[in-house]
């Protein structure tokens, strides 16, 4: 048998990158159409990436698989936004939040088909479940390490249970902008924006010591 060369190992390299992006940019294109992620089968993907069944198993093992590749960019897009993220930085926190908060909301408007597909098929596939609860616990460790290093630096209260806070942070986000795309045709991002940037600024990062922790009512 002769031996694989360089070029040979390089081309299929190629052909099997052009076919896994055939296929993810297939079903991108059908979610934005507004089709649902359940009722597009196997079979109607074959049909429009043009792949053979034989060949979507060899790159694919299931249509989930497929949605968790195309999602898999986008999460690392907003994570790198999460990790840039610096309360200390010298201008308004509540101002750069909100822009960061915009730019989070238009990720996600350019790819709400495949968010909203992903957001559907975590609730009864596994394998889609899993990686939308790896993803949010992503940005849930992301924001309880800010809120720490915050704490340590005196900037944000003692009082503040950083663990209870990120996981609201993170967790009840991503169900406020999930709602807030469904039913709002984006013309109030920049208000849902400033909104959230402050409720979670004065909320959590520069929460006043004295918000009276447990106080009952005189």
């Amino acid at each position: 048998m002769r031996p694989v060369t360089r070029r040979q190992a390089d081309s299929y390299a190629a052909r099997s990158a052009a076919t896994q992006a055939q296929v993810m940019s297939t079903l991108e294109r059908l979610l934005d159409s507004g089709e649902a992620f359940r009722d597009i089968s196997v079979q109607r993907l074959l049909e429009e990436a043009g792949v053979s069944r034989a060949t979507f198993y060899a790159h694919f093992p299931s249509k989930s698989d497929v949605l968790v590749r195309l999602t898999d960019g986008l999460r690392e897009s907003l994570l790198a936004l999460a990790r840039q993220w610096d309360p200390a930085a010298g201008e308004d926190g509540a101002d750069r939040f909100a822009r960061f908060f915009e730019e989070v909301l238009r990720i996600h408007r350019a790819h709400q088909g495949v968010i909203t597909a992903v957001r559907e098929a975590a609730a009864y596939d596994s394998a889609v479940g899993d990686f939308y609860t790896a993803d949010l616990e992503g940005f849930e460790e992301a924001a309880l390490r800010t809120l720490l290093a915050e704490q340590a630096a005196g900037s944000t209260t003692a009082d503040l249970d950083a663990v209870a806070a990120s996981r609201i942070i993170a967790w009840g986000g991503a169900q406020a902008i999930a709602h807030h795309i469904q039913v709002d045709d984006g013309s109030r991002d920049a208000v849902f924006a400033r909104e959230l940037a402050r409720i979670w600024w004065y909320g959590a990062y520069r929460r006043p010591a004295d918000a009276r922790q447990g106080a009952g009512p005189h």
